[in-house]
């Protein structure tokens, strides 16, 4: 058993005790009732389970949750896809998704939608030419797998968000 404390969505949970090999996944879904995050393949091949990490330094980045260790979360700040949306009002990307009905059976779109805003966070705090935004939409899209072929709708998604407001996700030169 190792003893847990981690906050979610902002919120602290813990210190409490789970077993070595509970994974995040497991933990979210059976220990918290936070059903959003998907367990896809179980071999983190699909992200269809990640969360967004917060690091003290302001910057964030995507964890899958399937197979990792709930443990190794202890003391880290995580987002889930249920911590977007504040009092009832979705985010832009959200609302993208929905408007690109960038989802069709809907699993993998909490990983989606956990990178995309990984993505614009880090757009914020380094603007790209515009030259490179489907590149680095590209990229960071890559390697969560969707079944239903949702490719492309994600991508238009994201790239609608940025380019709504170009002064905050794009260099003017």
């Amino acid at each position: 058993m190792t003893s847990l404390t981690v906050t979610i969505n902002g919120r602290a949970y813990g210190p409490q005790d789970v077993r070595d090999d509970l994974t995040m996944n497991d933990f979210l879904r059976e220990y918290l009732g936070m059903t959003g995050t998907k367990f896809g393949c179980g071999a983190a091949q699909c992200l269809s389970c990640a969360v967004i990490i917060d690091d003290p330094n302001r910057a964030s980045y995507t964890s899958p949750t399937c197979i990792v260790p709930a443990a190794s979360f202890n003391g880290k700040s995580i987002r889930t896809v249920e911590g977007h949306a504040k009092d009832g009002e979705l985010t832009p990307l959200q609302k993208a998704f929905i408007e690109h009905f960038a989802f069709q059976c809907g699993y993998c779109t909490p990983g989606f939608l956990n990178e995309g805003q990984v993505l614009l966070e880090r757009l914020a705090r380094d603007p790209i030419a515009r030259a490179d935004l489907e590149k680095t939409i590209a990229e960071a899209l890559d390697g969560h797998l969707c079944r239903c072929t949702g490719y492309i709708k994600y991508h238009q998604a994201v790239r609608d968000v940025i380019l709504a407001d170009p002064a905050r996700y794009l260099r003017s030169s």
